[in-house]
């Protein structure tokens, strides 16, 4: 199975065949065994194998890299390039937040026009790898979707497929993002810092008292 939706890579609305690929597996154990395929797949010379890994979602949301392929500067080491910079925003406060809501609309980070037609890519690659689970995300460049497409299906995969160029550019916004909510937080710390009422701060500031478990509570009043 595979989502075939088209996508374009906006020269001549023709259809991408450089991809960012998750395969999500009705058994974890398989995403190994699709790792080996893909490695083959590559040597045969059926597609470009650039990036790949078998990545675990954890309890806190960080993806855990388990097994990697690519080419010779990623051998050996912890994946790099894009894929490992997609794994690091996935892994990372965004992709909790994006992947724990599927349908939010890239525009809400974004600033997007047409947001109600706008899903975000890296919101659908977040929620491919829900908690507790094993995919295998990788970077390819496919002479067809079906060589994919038909490997993965034998190992019980459904594959997710994007082009690397809209991942780019929304990797390049969130990183604008990222900052733009930095530089928003601190004048809102500093503005409240200026312009706070007492009693306001009082109050909040016992509710989240309220929240700390009495054992930390106990222990900190005997330091």
């Amino acid at each position: 199975m595979s989502d075939n939706t088209p996508h374009t890579n906006g020269e001549g609305g023709q259809t991408s065949t450089y991809n960012v690929i998750s395969v999500a597996f009705e058994a974890d154990a398989n995403a190994y065994a699709a790792l080996t395929a893909l490695k083959e797949l590559d040597s045969q010379g059926q597609l470009n194998l650039e990036a790949a890994a078998v990545v675990v979602r954890d309890a806190d949301g960080k993806l855990v890299v388990k097994d990697q392929a690519g080419s010779n500067e990623y051998e050996g080491t912890a994946v790099g390039g894009l894929l490992g910079l997609l794994i690091g925003i996935l892994g990372g406060p965004l992709g909790v937040l994006i992947g724990g809501t599927y349908g939010l609309m890239v525009g809400s980070l974004f600033d997007l026009d047409d947001v109600e037609h706008s899903e975000s890519v890296l919101g659908e690659l977040s929620a491919s790898v829900p908690s507790g689970r094993t995919a295998l995300l990788a970077q390819v460049t496919e002479q067809s979707p079906e060589v994919v497409d038909s490997a993965m299906a034998r190992l019980g995969g459904t594959v997710l497929r994007r082009p690397v160029a809209d991942v780019e550019a929304e990797i390049a916004a969130a990183e604008k993002a990222q900052r733009k909510a930095k530089r928003e937080a601190t004048k809102e710390l500093v503005h409240s810092r200026h312009e706070h009422n007492k009693e306001h701060v009082r109050a909040a500031v016992d509710r989240l008292k309220e929240k700390v478990p009495h054992h930390e509570q106990a222990a900190s009043d005997h330091s």
